[in-house]
């Protein structure tokens, strides 16, 4: 089922960039970006195709949205063209009913010439689903 155009237009009129990509966070999105520096946040409108078998928001896509989201942070608070996930660690607190808006502003945590700590706990308004911590690479531009 393809994404709402609704919640986009609406996600856009309130300052909200979609994040483009055509590989795998593209299949698994829409993911959305709004703001710069430690206030730099990002968006998950959860729709029926982001389900699991108990008809929650499939922790993959979960996943996959801290993923992207600390590493962009990752990115733009070290200033690396590129990063790779070194590793991540996931911690779900509560299940995300499908219709809901996943939202995380990731903190790092300390960056060095060549890795960048990074944490974020990811809410649904005011109520914490998950926390997540991670390591991120920074690679020279290609």
């Amino acid at each position: 089922m393809p994404e709402n155009a609704t919640t986009t237009s609406r996600l856009i009129d309130e300052g909200w960039t979609i994040i483009t990509d055509e590989g795998f966070v593209g299949l698994v999105g829409p993911f959305f970006h709004r703001g710069s520096g430690a206030e730099l946040r990002f968006g998950f409108p959860t729709d029926p195709r982001h389900h699991n078998l108990r008809g929650v928001l499939q922790g993959g896509a979960l996943m996959t949205f801290a993923d992207r989201a600390m590493g962009m942070a990752a990115r733009a608070a070290s200033g690396a063209v590129r990063s790779a996930t070194v590793q991540l660690d996931v911690q779900f607190v509560d299940a995300v009913q499908i219709g809901e808006f996943l939202e995380t502003t990731p903190i790092v945590i300390r960056a060095t010439r060549q890795l960048v700590f990074m944490s974020a706990t990811l809410m649904v308004g005011e109520r914490i689903v998950a926390t997540a911590h991670g390591i991120w690479k920074k690679l020279a531009a290609t």
